[in-house]
C-alpha cells in the first residue's frame, strides 16, 4: 500500500494501525512550528521578540491549510455529486482560482483554471471541478503536474469523452527572486479523448477558454 493511500486512511505507516487524524494534526502542527522557530533563529532573528512570538504557530497553521490536499482525495470531495444524463454537448467551468505552492521554493503560485468535457451519460456538480483542483493544487506542486492531475481526475471519474485543462499562472519564484520577472505567466494545458483527437473541438475549447465574452 501506497503512503498516500495510508495517509487517506489515517493509518501510521510503521505500525499499519489506525490513528487519531485530530491528534496527527496537531502533532504534526507543533513539530513545524518548532522548526520554523529554529528557522528564524538561522535567519539571525530572535524568535522571542514581540512581533516573532506566535509567528512559528501561525506560519504552522497556514503550511498545514495550504497543503491540506495530501489529506484528502478526488472521491472525497465528489462524494454523490455524479448523475446519469445524456448530455453529450461541451461542459465549461472557466477562471477557477488557483493558488499553489512551487516544490522547488516552496514559494506560491497562483492564476486559473479553465476545465471542460464532454460526458459519455455521466455529468458531475459544476462546484465539485474548484474542489478538484484544489485537492491537487493545495499541495508542493509543479504547475505542469498540476494541470495533468486535474484532467486525469476528471478522466477517472467520469469517463467522458474528453477533457481539456487549461492553466494559467504567476510564479513568486521568478517574481521575487531570480530572473525578477514581474509580467510573465506559464501556459499548461492536459487534453484527453476527443479533445487531443479532434482540432475542431480542441479548438473550441481554446476559443471558449480565452474569448472575453464567453
Amino acid at each position: 500500500m501506497s503512503e498516500e493511500s495510508l495517509a487517506r486512511r489515517r493509518v501510521d505507516p510503521r505500525t499499519r494501525l489506525a490513528v487519531d487524524p485530530a491528534k496527527v494534526e496537531t502533532d504534526n502542527e507543533d513539530l513545524l512550528a518548532r522548526l520554523v522557530r529554529e528557522q528564524l533563529e538561522l535567519l539571525g532573528e530572535d524568535p522571542r521578540r514581540e512581533g516573532l512570538v506566535r509567528t512559528p504557530a501561525r506560519v504552522a497553521g497556514a503550511m498545514q491549510f495550504l497543503t491540506r490536499g495530501y489529506a484528502q482525495t478526488v472521491d472525497e470531495v465528489i462524494g454523490a455529486a455524479i448523475f446519469e444524463e445524456p448530455h453529450d454537448s461541451m461542459v465549461m467551468v472557466r477562471d477557477i482560482e488557483v493558488y499553489s505552492l512551487c516544490e522547488h521554493h516552496m514559494l506560491p503560485f497562483f492564476g486559473k483554471a479553465h476545465i471542460a468535457y464532454i460526458p459519455d451519460g455521466r455529468i458531475v456538480g459544476i462546484s465539485k471541478f474548484p474542489r478538484i483542483v484544489d485537492v491537487f493544487a493545495r499541495r508542493l506542486q509543479l504547475q505542469e503536474r498540476l494541470t495533468e492531475q486535474i484532467a486525469q481526475a476528471i478522466e477517472d471519474v467520469l469517463k467522458p469523452q474528453g477533457v481539456g485543462v487549461v492553466v494559467e499562472a504567476k510564479h513568486l519564484c521568478m517574481m521575487m527572486r531570480g530572473v525578477e520577472k514581474q509580467n510573465s505567466k506559464t501556459i499548461t494545458s492536459a487534453v484527453r479523448g476527443l479533445f487531443r483527437r479532434d482540432y475542431r473541438t480542441r479548438a473550441e475549447f481554446l476559443r471558449l477558454a480565452y474569448s472575453p465574452d464567453a
